[in-house]
């Protein structure tokens, strides 16, 4: 695996394939990134992954400075993995300058759910995947289901602005006792661990009352958030969206939707000093 800090370096390394396929991180890498590099490993010529905390989605009361940061076991998972090329900026050779040409997705898709709790999140996220693509200036790019609003911003992005890059998502990946796997896992006590695995069992119990035929999602959100508070949570939002566009669905059409699995529940609540996020297509 070759290790690059720079643009120009990897501008001139990439210049010899034709079809890179790209994954994107943060680093701290646990087995669910890993399996987005076996997924898109069979989709290029060559298989990159970069490494970069990206300060621009991080508000100023969030955890930038103490992300978690595993360089040499990140490397080493990387090589096992099949990754060709790792590029590793440093934020002064991804921001050079002030960012001031910022990607702004549209309010309606980035000011809900995670946009509404972390303002300008999905501005910082779109931005620096941008300027990723510009980069790797990839074929194919591969993304965590996970994050599902993210996904559904940077497929909007690629879209409008026509970039030449398939956009793959892939299954959340999940520990015995369902808890998506993630890197703000490491943060949880013994005690938050265990508890954690509620996030998923509420969505779980909110797609099982759907689909017996309870149909008020106001309802149903309102329980959930009462019974994640009810056990020491801090949710933030638990909710149904179309998965169209993550839209509240209006009361006459979520029956059709719940038959012909075009709903999405999703989740983000703190346990603890640590936010957890999580969703589950209906």
């Amino acid at each position: 695996m070759k290790i690059i800090n720079t643009i120009a370096e990897l501008r001139q390394h990439l210049s010899a394939y034709k079809h890179p396929a790209f994954v994107p991180t943060m680093g701290n890498l646990h087995e669910g990134h890993l399996s987005l590099l076996r997924q898109a490993k069979p989709l290029g010529d060559v298989l990159v992954a970069s490494i970069f905390v990206n300060r621009l989605q991080f508000l100023p009361h969030e955890d930038f400075d103490t992300y978690p940061r595993t360089w040499e076991a990140d490397c080493q998972a990387l090589q096992a993995a099949g990754c060709d090329v790792l590029f590793a900026p440093g934020e002064q050779e991804l921001y050079p300058e002030p960012q001031t040409y910022l990607v702004q997705p549209p309010a309606e898709l980035a000011d809900i759910l995670e946009g509404h709790f972390r303002p300008g999140f999905f501005v910082g996220v779109s931005t620096v995947v941008m300027k990723l693509f510009a980069c790797v200036q990839p074929r194919v790019a591969v993304f965590g289901q996970k994050d599902y609003q993210q996904l559904m911003v940077i497929r909007g992005m690629v879209r409008q602005f026509a970039l030449p890059i398939a956009v793959l998502g892939v299954a959340t990946l999940r520990a015995a006792d369902g808890l998506a796997l993630s890197s703000r896992n490491n943060y949880l006590t013994p005690f938050e661990r265990a508890e954690a695995v509620h996030l998923s069992q509420s969505l779980q119990r909110m797609a099982q009352a759907l689909r017996a035929g309870t149909l008020d999602i106001a309802a149903l959100e309102q329980q959930a958030m009462v019974d994640l508070t009810a056990r020491g949570w801090q949710p933030d939002y638990l909710a149904a969206r179309r998965r169209a566009d993550l839209r509240v669905p209006a009361a006459d059409e979520v029956a059709a939707l719940v038959q012909n699995d075009g709903l999405v529940l999703l989740g983000a609540a703190r346990i603890g000093n640590t936010r957890l996020i999580d969703n589950l297509e209906v």
